[in-house]
Protein backbone atom coordinates (compact mmCIF):
# COMPACT_ATOMS: atom_id res chain seq x y z
CA UNK A 1 0.00 0.00 0.00
CA UNK A 2 -0.72 2.32 -1.53
CA UNK A 3 -1.34 0.87 -4.99
CA UNK A 4 -4.10 1.26 -7.57
CA UNK A 5 -6.13 -1.51 -5.95
CA UNK A 6 -6.03 0.12 -2.52
CA UNK A 7 -6.66 3.56 -4.02
CA UNK A 8 -9.77 2.29 -5.79
CA UNK A 9 -10.96 0.71 -2.56
CA UNK A 10 -10.41 3.99 -0.70
CA UNK A 11 -12.36 6.08 -3.19
CA UNK A 12 -15.76 5.54 -1.50
CA UNK A 13 -14.16 6.45 1.84
CA UNK A 14 -12.78 9.67 0.36
CA UNK A 15 -16.27 10.56 -0.85
CA UNK A 16 -17.75 9.86 2.59
CA UNK A 17 -15.14 12.07 4.23
CA UNK A 18 -16.40 14.97 2.12
CA UNK A 19 -13.07 16.76 2.20
CA UNK A 20 -12.68 16.56 5.97
CA UNK A 21 -9.05 16.83 7.05
CA UNK A 22 -7.37 14.04 8.99
CA UNK A 23 -5.14 15.31 11.81
CA UNK A 24 -2.47 12.95 13.14
CA UNK A 25 -1.48 13.67 16.73
CA UNK A 26 0.87 11.91 19.13
CA UNK A 27 4.24 12.12 20.79
CA UNK A 28 7.31 13.12 18.85
CA UNK A 29 8.65 10.01 17.20
CA UNK A 30 5.24 8.36 16.93
CA UNK A 31 5.43 8.21 13.12
CA UNK A 32 2.98 10.94 12.17
CA UNK A 33 4.88 12.05 9.06
CA UNK A 34 5.92 8.59 7.89
CA UNK A 35 2.37 7.28 8.39
CA UNK A 36 0.67 10.37 7.01
CA UNK A 37 2.28 10.14 3.59
CA UNK A 38 0.97 6.67 2.62
CA UNK A 39 -2.37 7.48 4.26
CA UNK A 40 -2.75 10.61 2.13
CA UNK A 41 -1.70 8.76 -1.01
CA UNK A 42 -4.22 5.98 -0.39
CA UNK A 43 -7.03 8.51 -0.03
CA UNK A 44 -5.95 10.80 -2.84
CA UNK A 45 -5.46 13.53 -0.22
CA UNK A 46 -2.70 16.10 0.07
CA UNK A 47 -0.15 15.76 2.89
CA UNK A 48 1.08 18.56 5.16
CA UNK A 49 3.65 18.45 7.97
CA UNK A 50 3.01 21.35 10.37
CA UNK A 51 6.60 21.55 11.58
CA UNK A 52 7.94 21.74 8.02
CA UNK A 53 5.48 24.52 7.18
CA UNK A 54 6.60 26.46 10.27
CA UNK A 55 10.29 26.06 9.42
CA UNK A 56 9.73 27.33 5.87
CA UNK A 57 7.62 30.21 7.11
CA UNK A 58 10.10 31.38 9.74
CA UNK A 59 13.30 30.36 8.00
CA UNK A 60 14.62 28.57 11.09
CA UNK A 61 14.65 25.03 12.41
CA UNK A 62 12.36 24.08 15.29
CA UNK A 63 15.42 23.76 17.52
CA UNK A 64 16.58 27.27 16.65
CA UNK A 65 13.13 28.71 17.36
CA UNK A 66 12.99 27.11 20.80
CA UNK A 67 16.52 28.29 21.60
CA UNK A 68 16.06 31.86 20.38
CA UNK A 69 12.41 32.71 21.08
CA UNK A 70 11.24 30.00 23.49
CA UNK A 71 8.39 27.51 23.44
CA UNK A 72 5.61 30.07 23.97
CA UNK A 73 6.50 31.95 20.80
CA UNK A 74 6.75 28.70 18.86
CA UNK A 75 3.29 27.60 20.05
CA UNK A 76 1.80 30.90 18.91
CA UNK A 77 3.20 30.39 15.40
CA UNK A 78 2.11 26.76 15.45
CA UNK A 79 -1.48 27.78 16.24
CA UNK A 80 -1.51 30.31 13.40
CA UNK A 81 -0.22 27.71 10.95
CA UNK A 82 -2.84 25.20 12.13
CA UNK A 83 -5.55 27.82 11.67
CA UNK A 84 -4.41 28.43 8.08
CA UNK A 85 -4.31 24.70 7.34
CA UNK A 86 -7.79 24.33 8.82
CA UNK A 87 -9.17 26.58 6.10
CA UNK A 88 -8.12 24.01 3.50
CA UNK A 89 -9.63 20.59 2.89
CA UNK A 90 -8.77 17.03 1.81
CA UNK A 91 -5.49 16.95 3.73
CA UNK A 92 -3.72 14.53 6.01
CA UNK A 93 -1.92 16.74 8.53
CA UNK A 94 1.01 15.61 10.68
CA UNK A 95 0.97 17.89 13.72
CA UNK A 96 3.65 18.69 16.28
CA UNK A 97 3.63 16.63 19.46
CA UNK A 98 2.61 19.56 21.67
CA UNK A 99 -0.11 21.04 19.49
CA UNK A 100 -2.74 19.36 21.69
CA UNK A 101 -1.69 21.33 24.78
CA UNK A 102 -3.45 24.55 23.72
CA UNK A 103 -7.26 24.31 24.04
CA UNK A 104 -7.82 26.76 21.18
CA UNK A 105 -6.19 24.34 18.74
CA UNK A 106 -8.88 21.76 19.39
CA UNK A 107 -11.52 23.96 17.80
CA UNK A 108 -9.67 23.48 14.51
CA UNK A 109 -8.64 19.85 15.04
CA UNK A 110 -12.21 18.75 15.73
CA UNK A 111 -13.39 20.21 12.43
CA UNK A 112 -11.70 17.15 10.95
CA UNK A 113 -11.01 13.66 12.28
CA UNK A 114 -8.27 13.44 14.90
CA UNK A 115 -6.13 10.29 14.97
CA UNK A 116 -3.79 9.57 17.89
CA UNK A 117 -0.78 7.43 17.00
CA UNK A 118 0.21 5.78 20.26
CA UNK A 119 3.35 3.61 20.09
CA UNK A 120 4.70 1.81 23.13
CA UNK A 121 7.11 3.72 25.35
CA UNK A 122 9.91 1.37 24.32
CA UNK A 123 9.32 1.97 20.62
CA UNK A 124 9.32 5.72 21.13
CA UNK A 125 12.58 5.52 23.06
CA UNK A 126 14.22 3.46 20.33
CA UNK A 127 13.20 5.95 17.65
CA UNK A 128 14.12 9.04 19.62
CA UNK A 129 17.56 7.82 20.68
CA UNK A 130 18.66 8.13 17.07
CA UNK A 131 17.01 11.50 16.35
CA UNK A 132 16.81 14.28 18.90
CA UNK A 133 18.27 17.09 16.80
CA UNK A 134 14.92 18.77 16.14
CA UNK A 135 13.24 17.78 19.40
CA UNK A 136 14.40 20.47 21.85
CA UNK A 137 12.10 19.40 24.70
CA UNK A 138 14.01 16.11 24.89
CA UNK A 139 17.48 17.62 25.17
CA UNK A 140 17.67 17.32 28.95
CA UNK A 141 20.31 14.61 29.29
CA UNK A 142 17.76 12.06 30.56
CA UNK A 143 15.71 10.95 27.56
CA UNK A 144 13.73 8.17 29.25
CA UNK A 145 12.48 10.24 32.19
CA UNK A 146 11.84 13.33 30.06
CA UNK A 147 9.80 11.28 27.61
CA UNK A 148 7.79 9.71 30.44
CA UNK A 149 7.10 13.12 31.96
CA UNK A 150 5.92 14.57 28.63
CA UNK A 151 3.72 11.55 27.98
CA UNK A 152 2.12 11.85 31.41
CA UNK A 153 1.35 15.53 30.81
CA UNK A 154 -0.08 15.03 27.34
CA UNK A 155 -1.96 11.73 27.52
CA UNK A 156 -5.22 13.32 28.66
CA UNK A 157 -4.98 15.75 25.72
CA UNK A 158 -4.26 13.00 23.21
CA UNK A 159 -7.27 11.11 24.55
CA UNK A 160 -9.50 13.82 23.03
CA UNK A 161 -8.82 12.17 19.65
CA UNK A 162 -11.52 10.46 17.63
CA UNK A 163 -9.39 7.39 16.87
CA UNK A 164 -6.53 5.95 18.91
CA UNK A 165 -4.15 3.61 17.09
CA UNK A 166 -1.96 1.46 19.33
CA UNK A 167 1.30 0.98 17.44
CA UNK A 168 3.54 -1.97 18.23
CA UNK A 169 5.62 -3.63 15.50
CA UNK A 170 3.60 -2.54 12.47
CA UNK A 171 5.16 -0.71 9.54
CA UNK A 172 3.94 2.79 8.82
CA UNK A 173 1.99 1.48 5.82
CA UNK A 174 0.29 -1.09 8.06
CA UNK A 175 -0.60 1.68 10.52
CA UNK A 176 -2.06 3.72 7.66
CA UNK A 177 -4.18 0.73 6.65
CA UNK A 178 -5.48 0.39 10.22
CA UNK A 179 -6.53 4.04 10.13
CA UNK A 180 -8.36 3.51 6.84
CA UNK A 181 -10.20 0.59 8.41
CA UNK A 182 -11.14 2.58 11.52
CA UNK A 183 -12.48 5.73 9.84
CA UNK A 184 -15.73 4.19 8.48
CA UNK A 185 -16.81 3.29 12.03
CA UNK A 186 -16.42 6.93 13.06
CA UNK A 187 -18.36 8.11 10.03
CA UNK A 188 -21.19 5.64 10.72
CA UNK A 189 -21.37 6.55 14.40
CA UNK A 190 -20.76 10.30 14.91
CA UNK A 191 -21.36 9.84 18.64
CA UNK A 192 -18.01 8.05 18.76
CA UNK A 193 -16.42 11.45 18.14
CA UNK A 194 -16.98 12.15 21.83
CA UNK A 195 -14.15 9.80 22.78
CA UNK A 196 -11.39 7.82 21.10
CA UNK A 197 -12.19 4.61 19.28
CA UNK A 198 -9.18 2.43 20.00
CA UNK A 199 -7.61 0.34 17.26
CA UNK A 200 -5.34 -2.30 18.76
CA UNK A 201 -1.91 -3.15 17.47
Amino acid sequence: MPNSKNSNRSQPLKEKLGGRNLYLIGMMGSGKTSTGKPLAEALGYGFVDCDQVIEKLVGKSIGEMFAQEGEKHFREIESKVLSSIGQLHSLVVATGGGIVTLPENWGILHQGIVIWLDPTHERLLTRLKTDRSQRPLLNTGDLANTLTSLMNKRTACYAEADIRVLVQEETTKEVALKILEAIPQILRNPEDLNGPQTTAG
